[in-house]
């Protein structure tokens, strides 16, 4: 299957340990910047299903703003107790400024 990208926000619109959602076809997405970097991931935590926007982004990791679950940005790894399902992670790309996802639908 070939990555379909979609453009989003400009890359410089995201500040550093902050994340932004976005709807992609019907799915909330939610992009991060951590470490220098850009992630997407599932704006959904695995425990019991809440935005996971509003959550504090640090070293490479966000925490749900409910429950404090913590998920790594880059696999989706859940950290605690609460959970033991990752988050579903998307291809991100910069491109001309902005930042793409891949979101399969």
């Amino acid at each position: 299957m070939t990555n379909v990208y979609t453009r989003t926000i400009t890359a410089a619109s995201l500040a550093e340990n902050s994340s932004q959602s976005v709807d992609i076809d019907g799915t909330s997405v939610l992009l991060c910047r951590s470490g220098g970097e850009y992630f997407a991931v599932k704006n959904q935590c695995t425990h019991q299903d809440a935005p996971l926007l509003g959550g504090r982004v640090r070293n490479r990791m966000v925490s749900c703003p409910l429950h404090g679950m913590r998920y790594e940005l880059a696999t989706g790894k859940p950290f605690g107790q609460l959970s033991h399902v990752p988050l579903a992670t998307y291809p991100v790309r910069i491109v001309d400024g902005f930042i793409e996802i891949a979101v399969a639908t």
